[in-house]
């Protein structure tokens, strides 16, 4: 590692991001389409707290930097509602802490004592890559600081290995989503870019209930343990509809991916990963101008996406989602 940097601050920037296409039948290898939110932003910022802190942590193990950090309390943490020492950081934030960490470990950290904040226009918990987003937002603050560059596919393996904390074996499509400039394809543990050839507008709905990705993961492998056919029938669907939907994104056909949208939710619904809420805002959407609604995410809470077609039937598709229950609404410009 250079000596520490002479910037005041580190920072460090990434967004949020929609599964447009795939949620649950990417699990079983089919393909899936996510589109990064621009305009949704999270931010990281790193400082020097106090005086170094003389330590042994230049070229230590991850193991060692966790110990020398945690022993002497030297990095602090502002991330939601904590504010405090890293160590004492709540469960929930356990890849916040591994994106730090590992962050530490690349730029071969020394003990300095630093502070850590993020800032983020969206709420956790949505499937909008909210843990992702703040890992790599993290991570190139850090690295931003101590002026240490870091190729795509290492920061990109930095924030893989925090998201691993929080979903178990995590596909990598939030990380590759959450940092990436264009449309993302994931399939068959692959990610290319899709180049949007249209001009619309996603609203996005939040309806104010934390996503169950894990649980719904789980009640549909146990769904499809039961009644195998019916449900690999339905992840069949999902998959070719998420194909077919490559074509039209680049192709500009924006009312045939509404109706592939509105046919996706359709079939997650049938699947057991929608709520009541979630079918009543997508009906909301759909009969307040948008080409098409469904879920995003893994489902059971979290948000709903709409397509309009221009700005002012995105405004009425916004009124209409927040009279039917939405506790916040956002309007994002896709294409062009």
């Amino acid at each position: 590692m250079s000596e520490c940097s002479s910037l005041a601050s580190g920072v460090g920037e990434t967004c949020a991001k929609v599964i447009l296409f795939g949620e649950h039948s990417v699990v079983y290898g089919y393909s899936a389409v996510a589109i990064p939110l621009k305009n949704l932003k999270m931010r990281a910022t790193v400082k020097r707290a106090n005086a170094p802190i003389a330590s042994n942590a230049s070229n230590a193990s991850i193991t060692s930097i966790t110990s020398i950090a945690d022993e002497k309390n030297s990095i602090t943490l502002k991330a939601l509602d904590f504010c405090g020492p890293l160590q004492n950081a709540p469960k929930r934030l356990d890849s916040v802490k591994t994106a730090i960490y590992k962050a530490l470990q690349f730029a071969n950290w020394r003990g300095e004592a630093l502070q850590v904040e993020t800032a983020c226009d969206f709420p956790p918990e949505r499937g909008l890559g909210s843990s992702a987003a703040a890992a790599g937002a993290v991570i190139r603050a850090i690295l931003d600081f101590y002026s240490i560059e870091a190729s795509e596919d290492e920061l990109f393996a930095l924030t893989q290995e925090a998201e691993n904390v929080a979903h178990g074996k995590a596909s990598g499509l939030d990380a590759k989503a959450t940092a990436a400039a264009r449309a993302v394809r994931f399939f068959g543990g692959e990610f290319s870019n899709i180049n949007i050839r249209m001009h619309a507008w996603l609203v996005l709905a939040d309806s104010g209930c934390k996503g169950q990705t894990r649980n719904t993961v789980e009640a549909l492998r146990k769904k499809r343990d039961l009644n195998p056919h019916e449900v690999d029938a339905l992840l069949e669907q999902l998959g070719k509809i998420a194909i077919s939907a490559e074509g039209d994104l680049e192709l500009g056909r924006p009312l045939e991916i509404g109706l592939k949208m509105s046919r996706a939710h359709e079939i997650l619904a049938q699947l057991g990963v929608s709520t009541p809420l979630l079918d009543a805002l997508v009906r909301a959407a759909c009969k307040g101008g948008a080409l098409g609604a469904k879920l995003t995410g893994g489902g059971g809470g979290g948000c709903v996406i709409a397509l309009a077609q221009s700005c002012e039937d995105a405004l009425k598709v916004k009124l209409a989602l927040e009279r039917a229950g939405a506790v916040k609404t956002w309007i994002v410009e896709i294409g062009g």
